[in-house]
């Protein structure tokens, strides 16, 4: 049993509930957030994408020349880079790290956020695409030969690299919640990425992830790794956090009325399946499990990962290892106040998951 800690990482100081989306780089805000990160023991931060963002490549440089042992995922749809010149400039930052990088590939959920980077396809062509995105990538940081590529989205002729990857190659994340993504990451991916679902339903998923990859073939050993992603509301009581929560939901809430949201009020509902999902389970209640709280689903409309654990930090503590025991070895913990939840996960919830396993490993070992 295992697990380890996923951030993310904003260049600069603005929230979702203090909003500035004119705000440019940090660069001393980014430097002091990527080495909290290191200082507090997550494992690795994703860095975003969506069509006005920075640039991921470019900030995860600046992430891994500031620290020592943070691991970035950089976020990319495959629309936006062609395969082969993504595959070396992922492959030269791993070089640069000593390894310490990961692709996280986004096939697309939203026609319309597509669209506003040229990308036309539907969604089954995107997953198509996707396919065989990965499949260049990963024959571009393994072949010792020139080769060519006749698919159906992507065509060359006689191309070769020289820049190997640290380690061979670079692990590649997935996500999803759609038929075609659990077929696609269980055959294919090193990690498939889960929004925080209440623990009967991501079984179910991690189920259906795990038949397809072994329909694909895999060994059991070799199945994707499953990475499970949180908005944790702590304090250091139950009550003092959920007066925590409800302030949070309200500067929510107010800010999308006031148009300070990245999803106005009166926006579509959502075409991805994982946001579809996340409200349709934020209709039966506000609290899932033992402190998976919904509200921040609906007031966000589900744009995103957007489910929150609320309570103590043993609460929280308590409530990941739920998901470590069903199988979840990547835990992403986001908050809202980005730069300081970070830091209060890292001094107080990451310290007693990892006691949590611990306890478990001796507790198995004694048996």
């Amino acid at each position: 049993m295992s697990a380890e800690f996923i951030s993310v990482t904003f260049p600069n100081a603005a929230t979702e509930l203090a909003p500035n989306p004119n705000a440019p780089i940090d660069p001393e805000y980014l430097v002091r957030y990527a080495r909290s990160l290191d200082d507090h023991e997550f494992n690795y931060t994703l860095i975003p994408y969506f069509s006005a963002s920075f640039d991921p490549f470019t900030i995860g440089a600046t992430i891994l020349a500031v620290t020592k042992k943070i691991n970035i995922i950089i976020a990319l749809r495959p629309n936006t880079i062609y395969p082969t010149v993504a595959a070396k400039a992922l492959a030269t930052l791993d070089q640069l790290s000593r390894g310490r990088v990961v692709v996280h590939l986004i096939a697309g959920g939203d026609d319309h956020e597509q669209a506003r980077e040229g990308d036309l396809l539907n969604k089954e062509e995107r997953y198509e695409r996707q396919e065989e995105y990965i499949r260049i990538i990963r024959k571009v940081w393994q072949s010792e030969e020139a080769f060519d590529w006749e698919g159906k989205y992507y065509q060359f002729k006689d191309f070769r690299s020289s820049i190997r990857p640290t380690n061979g190659t670079i692990r590649v994340s997935v996500g999803g919640s759609s038929d075609a993504a659990y077929r696609q990451g269980g055959a294919l991916a090193d990690i498939f990425g889960l929004w925080g679902e209440p623990l009967k339903e991501t079984k179910e998923q991690i189920d259906r992830i795990y038949a397809e990859s072994d329909k694909a073939g895999r060994p059991k050993e070799d199945r994707p790794r499953i990475w499970v992603t949180f908005r944790p509301i702590v304090a250091e009581t139950d009550e003092l956090a959920w007066t925590k929560a409800h302030k949070t939901l309200d500067l929510l809430t107010a800010n999308r009325e006031k148009g300070q949201s990245r999803i106005p009020v009166n926006a579509a509902p959502p075409q991805n399946v994982g946001s579809q999902r996340l409200l349709e389970i934020a209709k039966r209640g506000e609290v899932q499990d033992r402190a998976l709280w919904y509200p921040t689903v609906t007031a966000t409309g589900a744009r995103g990962a957007s489910t929150a654990l609320v309570g103590s930090y043993e609460t929280a503590a308590e409530s990941i290892l739920d998901y470590v025991d069903l199988g979840a070895t990547l835990i992403s913990i986001r908050g809202y106040d980005n730069l300081n939840d970070a830091i209060d996960y890292g001094r107080f919830v990451i310290p007693k998951v990892r006691a949590g396993i611990k306890e478990r490993e001796n507790a198995a070992k004694a048996t």
